[in-house]
């Protein structure tokens, strides 16, 4: 049997109340179920290019790689690394800016995309930007930050509790942009009819405990489009130390039943700085 998914997509993007610009970046492939979210770094504006780069050039080589695919189904492990090649040459392409524009050495990124197919949900990611699934009102973190706290708190030495006040939680281990070799993590999920699920950058997860964005979530989980409105608001209020970023994608229809449903459709608006 073949599997489908409907998709309701809704993004917010904001400066947050400290920094000058946005660095994030955030992309949607209505069309291919596919939502990219960057978190740039570097100074002259330079993490503002190395995000704009690595969630553009994902999207268009993720893209002509599933229209390669011609319909024919692939395996999740196929989908993991078809994601993992388009992160890899998204790397590539901000390697080369900087080296050719000089004022832009030592830009990166983050990234954390999610590709919608089937009855699936492939994850890719590199740093501390996140993945959340929001099920029967549970909240469960899909990705493992790639930063010094989480090594820290992998090896015992600092609390989950303790972490979310620690002064080097912004440290992260992996980026894009850094070396030629990038080690990016990939999985796959299991998605439910009524699934909502929440990519963000730290700039919203810092500014939030779980218990509060769970609670919004309760509020406002048929409402994608309301709910960034109100995460994003809620980071700003906690001290909007940070870009907020966040896209959010409801499962409307999960397995054969998305058949006789619409490809998916897209809800998004930008907060302008």
């Amino acid at each position: 049997m073949t599997h489908h998914v409907a998709l309701q997509f809704a993004v917010k993007t904001d400066t947050g109340l400290v920094r000058s610009h946005n660095e994030d970046a955030v992309q949607i492939s209505a069309d291919h179920s596919i939502a990219v979210l960057a978190d740039g770094m570097g100074g002259y504006n330079a993490g503002e290019i190395a995000s704009s780069i690595a969630t553009s050039v994902f999207m268009i080589e993720l893209e002509q790689q599933l229209l390669q695919l011609n319909g024919k189904h692939a395996s999740g492990k196929r989908l993991q690394q078809l994601m993992a090649v388009a992160v890899g040459i998204a790397n590539d392409q901000i390697l080369d800016a900087a080296r050719n524009e000089p004022q832009y050495s030592g830009m990166g990124t983050t990234l954390v995309a999610a590709l919608f197919r089937h009855d699936r949900i492939v994850i890719a990611h590199i740093g501390d930007s996140r993945c959340y699934r929001f099920r029967q009102g549970k909240l469960t973190l899909l990705t493992r930050d790639h930063s010094l706290l989480q090594e820290q708190i992998d090896a015992g030495l600092v609390s989950a509790e303790w972490a979310r006040y620690a002064p080097n939680k912004n440290l992260i281990t992996r980026a894009l942009g850094v070396a030629p070799q990038i080690d990016v993590e990939t999985n796959e999920y299991q998605i439910e009819e009524g699934d909502l699920y929440l990519l963000c950058s730290d700039g919203l997860s810092d500014m939030l405990s779980e218990e509060q964005m769970t609670e919004m979530m309760q509020t406002h989980q048929t409402e994608p489009d309301k709910l960034g409105e109100v995460l994003v608001q809620a980071a700003n209020d906690n001290g909007g130390r940070d870009n907020i970023s966040a896209i959010l994608a409801r499962i409307t229809a999960a397995g054969e039943i998305a058949r006789h449903e619409p490809l998916g459709w897209l809800k998004k608006w930008f907060a302008k700085p």
